[in-house]
């Protein structure tokens, strides 16, 4: 089947086209090369579309003959969103409108859609379970609630087979510790391989629900193959968070070495505690595994050391 991923370029699409071509499909990854990289897609079967997702020509050849999407192309990063609002809405929230609209052109395609954790925002209540109200804390957090809701409007009223995961704090190989915005995980191992000091904003004691970018990208093939929907969003992860205190102790342990730690102010629009309820995900996909978060871990490190 014609797979094809928008942001497929990207730290999680690679990985996603990586698994997706080793499973038999063909699979086009879309995507503009802002924020991801052609490299990324070395050593896989999948055809890089370069082109913008908000452009509906250059959707409309992406989707031809197409059996599924996975709508991953978006700008990222809570504090990139603080800076630039417009931009983050017109990239996460029209072009995810131009997306629905192009799978339906296309005949009414399968479509997955990568919303976030970041949904919940403000809303206190742990663990966060799909039916807890939504209130989003920035820009970036407001964009992916209209991702997944525009995805799910398409669903109910136009008959799109739709499903729209949460993700929590993927990380893993891909993944890119070389701009102000990268995430906690490669910043802190590309900071600790080069001998600097980890940057924390607060206390360390805000906790995230760490997720393997490996179980991600199964769980979104499983849907892929199974043509799995649904009419509500679906968190993609499983209720294992840690603190950054304890991710940098895990760390210290598994590079063998003593980590400094920078304390800076709490950032704007950052949430304090993410830690998933996971029971409608193994409703939907009762043989999902989570990679523990140490093998994680470890296999990213090694990737980070490779020349």
């Amino acid at each position: 089947m014609k797979v094809v991923v928008t942001g497929g370029a990207g730290f999680i699409g690679g990985n996603l086209c990586r698994q997706l071509s080793a499973s038999g499909h063909d699979v086009v990854a879309l995507d503009n090369l802002s924020m991801g990289r052609a490299e990324n897609l070395d050593g896989t079967d999948a055809t890089l579309l370069e082109g913008d997702l908000c452009d509906p020509d250059t959707l409309d050849q992406a989707f031809d003959q197409a059996g599924a999407v996975v709508h991953l192309g978006a700008m990222g990063s809570v504090p990139r969103s603080l800076e630039t609002p417009l931009l983050t809405h017109h990239n996460n929230a029209t072009g995810t409108l131009q997306v629905m609209e192009a799978a339906r052109r296309a005949g009414g395609i399968h479509t997955i859609v990568a919303s976030s954790s970041s949904v919940y925002g403000a809303t206190p209540d742990l663990p966060k379970h799909e039916s807890l109200p939504t209130r989003p804390m920035s820009p970036y957090g407001a964009s992916k609630l209209a991702t997944e809701w525009y995805a799910l409007a398409y669903q109910h009223s136009l008959d799109l087979p739709v499903l729209a995961f949460r993700f929590f704090n993927v990380f893993g190989p891909l993944q890119p510790a070389d701009h102000i915005y990268a995430a906690v995980i490669p910043r802190f191992i590309d900071a600790a391989l080069d001998g600097r000091a980890l940057t924390v904003y607060g206390d360390g004691k805000q906790s995230r629900d760490f997720t393997y970018v490996d179980t991600v990208c199964a769980t979104i093939v499983d849907a892929v193959n199974r043509q799995v929907t649904s009419p509500e969003p679906v968190n993609l992860a499983f209720g294992q968070p840690v603190t950054l205190l304890e991710l940098v102790d895990l760390l210290q342990e598994l590079l063998d070495m003593e980590l400094a730690v920078d304390h800076l102010e709490p950032r704007a629009g950052d949430i304090r505690h993410s830690d998933a309820a996971s029971a409608r995900l193994y409703e939907l996909f009762p043989d999902t595994s989570p990679v523990p978060l140490r093998a994680g871990l470890q296999t990213t490190i090694d990737w980070f050391r490779q020349p």
